[in-house]
């Protein structure tokens, strides 16, 4: 009786060794073959999932927003908006091991799709499924008296901060104790009615 495969499985165990690969080497070392070794597979083994590198990269970029997006809907969405925006920047900066190697290989895929059209539309797919999360819990919630537009404005700048804050805390972890009362002031000033 033939194996049966779990193409998708196989398809998530590869792209999880190529993120593992990235937090730790930078984006420089990824290639079918290192990460075929990874995977603990071989590079045609990886090549009946994955026609080419790039692909490869959209897919394992996908795979890392939906662990941004899994980790923001575990967050307790119940409290003073501030307080509830606080938990969900928290969740995607790097304070811990785990964080830390997320932040690092988003920044890296960041920074290739600055050249890779196809890469860069997958971010901007990641950017729009979390800016429309947050505008919808900002209409929802916290910013009822204030239109879609203005939600999505403020929804851009929560973004915004978050990724300006774990870039930073990636090349100054020491900055922590600054950073993140930093988070706290511009959180209640975004939310702060005019």
């Amino acid at each position: 009786m033939p194996k049966v495969v779990d193409r998708a499985a196989q398809r998530r165990a590869i792209g999880t060794a190529l993120l593992d690969l990235v937090s730790r080497h930078g984006l420089d070392e990824v290639s079918v073959r290192t990460v075929a070794a990874a995977a603990g597979r071989s590079a045609g083994a990886v090549q009946k999932y994955f026609r080419t590198k790039d692909e490869m990269l959209r897919f394992a970029a996908e795979l890392a927003g939906e662990r941004v997006e899994r980790r923001w809907a575990e967050v307790d969405v119940t409290g003073p908006p501030h307080e509830v925006l606080r938990r969900l920047v928290l969740t995607t900066l790097p304070l811990d091991a785990a964080r830390h190697a997320e932040a690092t290989v988003r920044f890296a895929f960041v920074t290739r799709a600055i050249h890779h059209p196809a890469l860069a539309a997958t971010q901007r797919e990641i950017d729009v499924d979390i800016r429309t999360a947050l505008t919808d819990w900002l209409l929802a919630t916290a910013l009822r008296t204030h239109d879609r537009a203005d939600c999505e404005h403020i929804a851009d700048a929560v973004i915004a901060l978050s990724d300006g804050l774990a870039m930073r805390l990636l090349y100054t972890p020491d900055a922590r104790d600054e950073l993140v009362p930093a988070l706290d002031r511009a959180l209640r000033a975004l939310l702060a009615d005019p």
